[in-house]
């Protein structure tokens, strides 16, 4: 089982495009987006994963009916908590409340455009930095395996 985990490429579709690419090409399982993807067209680019995608509604993300009806039920309203392949996910956008949401075995949020990866935490926390570059200069995303924690941080280009 693989994850990727992404978040805010606010309609950098470069980035977008490799990112899914990449997803594709690794053989992917689950693709979480956590946020800021901003517009329809940017969004349209994740059609192209076919494995299950979760995308959690950013406080950029303008155009709702847009995304909504090319996502459909992927795009949430976060926090929320689902469960992928047995594991309890927290889904966010902001990260607020990381300390009392203790019953998830991962949290991933966006927002800060910083990377953060705590795997020695319980829950796992990660935030993946962001897909776009636009504030830090780095285009980053993360594969993870849920089962061992083994992950790759890679820099898109």
């Amino acid at each position: 089982m693989k994850w990727m985990i992404m978040s805010d490429s606010h309609d950098n579709m470069t980035r977008i495009a490799e990112a899914v690419s990449l997803a594709v090409d690794r053989e992917v399982d689950v693709l979480f987006h956590c946020g800021d993807i901003v517009s329809p067209f940017a969004a349209r680019e994740l059609l192209r994963f076919s494995g299950e995608l979760h995308v959690i509604i950013g406080n950029n993300d303008g155009e709702l009916l847009g995304l909504k009806s090319l996502l459909g039920s992927s795009l949430i309203k976060g926090p929320k908590e689902i469960e992928v392949d047995g594991h309890r996910v927290i889904l966010m956008h902001e990260p607020f409340g990381l300390k009392d949401t203790l019953r998830a075995d991962f949290i991933f949020y966006g927002h800060t455009h910083k990377l953060d990866i705590r795997l020695d935490s319980s829950p796992v926390v990660l935030n993946p930095g962001e897909t776009c570059g636009y504030l830090t200069g780095r285009q980053t995303v993360v594969i993870m395996d849920p089962k061992n924690l083994k992950y790759e941080l890679i820099e898109l280009r």
